[in-house]
């Protein structure tokens, strides 16, 4: 969908300048925990981050997604450095799969990501804003064996979401505690409706008011033995000591390895692992927008794939579309894709300029930040009116939820959308035919209407039915509203017609006026464009 003159980079500043900064704020301890996780330099998750939010940004058609390292590709770049035996020549592979993604996009690829029902995209969120809560538990008490910003189930130290919950209770940093309190009640209170009717609070944000107050109250606990925080209970930027030491961070990738099919197998695995995460995302990211706007899907493979070229030349991790920084977008107010923008340049800025200042943010305050959008993701009105939409819908969207919980990410969805199919399947079972008792049953005649589209999934149902058809009966096959007929019930109904000449039944079959049908999607949009 094209921008409008409403929608302008520029039109929406009031609400897109707040929201940035809240998703900068989320964004540089995620950015840190999963380059930590990925066994890379922790300044290649920043260098992501920037590049996610300015160029992906820039190029990209998704009006609030946001861009940059994602947990579920870190187990993949752990093993990878590992197996390639250099973080420099793993930045090839980068390159390479961002070469991958634009061929994606020119093929028009980004069709994929429709083919996951609404029922998938909305377990995801709901997944998603559980584990979000699960995980930032301990952390809002000063417990931080488990990087942030992780969403997988079972931890490289053998525990896991569920056993953290009672790790934890062995180390609460009273600090730590105290700070979260402070800041979900300031939360708390932002939200509320009189709040918001005064000016300056419905301007400034309440996270930012969070991050503040966290500052301030970890340089008072400084002087205060019992409650100081720990080095890992802080945001951590490696800190540079001028200019020339800052650049000395960033990281150009070693071509002298192309040849190794071990680099190319990386890439290829990264290009369609960091596609599909983030096709799901931006379907995600399109029904939280409150405008509906729809992203072309070909256009982001595209952006993305601009992204890695550039995110591995100068030394970042892998880049996709977040779902966590996209939906704490959507929540801050952001408006337009400038956001994403100024995050990645703000993210930069700062980097350069205050990194000492960042390196004083609690984590517990960023843990109490994302409980309100992890609340918000899966509230338990959704719950409910995905309960309202029956069993088909709902058994998706809590297998999905609880795949998601107890594995990973990508596991969860595939096992929701195989849970989806099978509903499919079983309906599609039940209706190969058009049939009413009172209609369609007159004394020994049977009038069977075929459906539009009759696959091989309609197999059984179609031969039990006529196979149950009496002797001397008089069956009617009405195929002329059949646009495709699977030519395996094709040869059901020849056998059919030739096993009724020994039990004295009449077969009449209207046959299709059509066989086979154009790609109406292709004629809609020469038709429109003819208008």
């Amino acid at each position: 969908m094209s921008v409008t003159k409403k929608d302008g980079l520029f039109s929406n500043l009031k609400q897109d300048i707040p929201a940035s900064v809240v998703v900068f704020l989320v964004a540089v301890p995620l950015c840190l925990g999963i380059a930590l996780a990925s066994g890379a330099p922790l300044f290649s998750g920043i260098i992501a981050g920037i590049i996610g939010g300015i160029v992906v940004g820039a190029f990209s058609g998704s009006q609030l997604g946001v861009s940059g390292p994602a947990a579920g590709l870190a187990v993949i770049v752990l093993s990878a450095i590992s197996e390639l035996g250099s973080f420099e020549i793993f930045l090839a592979a980068v390159v390479l799969s961002g070469v991958f993604q634009l061929i994606l996009g020119y093929a028009k690829a980004g069709i994929i990501g429709y083919y996951f029902p609404s029922s998938v995209i909305k377990g995801m969120l709901s997944g998603i804003g559980i584990i979000i809560i699960l995980k930032q538990i301990p952390h809002s008490l000063g417990y931080d064996k488990d990087y942030h910003g992780s969403l997988a189930f079972s931890q490289p130290d053998g525990h896991n979401t569920l056993s953290e919950l009672y790790y934890m209770f062995e180390a609460i940093t009273p600090g730590a505690a105290l700070i979260t309190i402070i800041s979900m009640a300031v939360l708390i209170l932002w939200e509320q409706p009189f709040m918001k009717k005064v000016k300056l609070f419905s301007v400034v944000q309440g996270p930012l008011v969070v991050v503040a107050s966290g500052i301030g109250l970890n340089v008072l606990f400084q002087s205060i033995p019992s409650l100081s925080l720990k080095a890992n209970q802080v945001v951590a930027i490696p800190v540079a000591d001028s200019f020339s030491g800052f650049i000395g961070q960033f990281t150009t990738p070693d071509f002298s390895q192309m040849l190794n099919p071990g680099i190319w197998v990386v890439a290829a695995t990264i290009a369609i692992v960091a596609s599909l995460e983030t096709l799901l995302c931006l379907e995600a990211t399109d029904k939280l927008d409150p405008q509906k706007r729809v992203t072309p899907t070909n256009r982001e493979l595209k952006a993305q794939g601009i992204g890695n070229i550039l995110s591995g030349l100068v030394g970042g991790l892998p880049i996709t579309q977040v779902i966590v920084r996209s939906s704490t977008n959507i929540q801050s107010g952001g408006k337009t894709k400038m956001s994403a923008i100024l995050h990645g340049v703000i993210m930069l800025l700062c980097a350069m300029a205050i990194p000492a200042v960042l390196n004083l943010i609690p984590l517990a305050s960023l843990a109490a930040i994302l409980f309100i959008v992890g609340y918000k993701l899966a509230k338990p009105v959704v719950f409910k009116q995905m309960y309202k939409l029956g069993v088909e819908h709902f058994a998706p969207f809590m297998v999905t939820i609880a795949g998601i919980i107890f594995t990973d990410l990508l596991v969860g969805i595939i096992l929701g959308l195989v849970v989806a199919v099978m509903y499919i399947l079983y309906n599609n079972y039940k209706k190969p035919f058009l049939f009413e008792t009172d209609k369609h049953l007159k004394e020994k005649e049977l009038h069977l209407e075929l459906a539009e589209d009759v696959t091989f999934i309609n197999k059984a149902s179609i031969l039990n039915t006529l196979g149950q058809v009496p002797n001397g009966s008089k069956v009617v096959i009405n195929a002329t509203r059949s646009v495709n007929i699977c030519q395996d019930v094709i040869e059901i109904i020849d056998e059919f017609e030739t096993s009724a000449k020994y039990r004295d039944i009449t077969v009449e079959i209207l046959k299709r006026e059509r066989r086979g049908v154009e790609n109406q999607r292709k004629v809609a949009e020469f038709a429109l464009n003819e208008v």
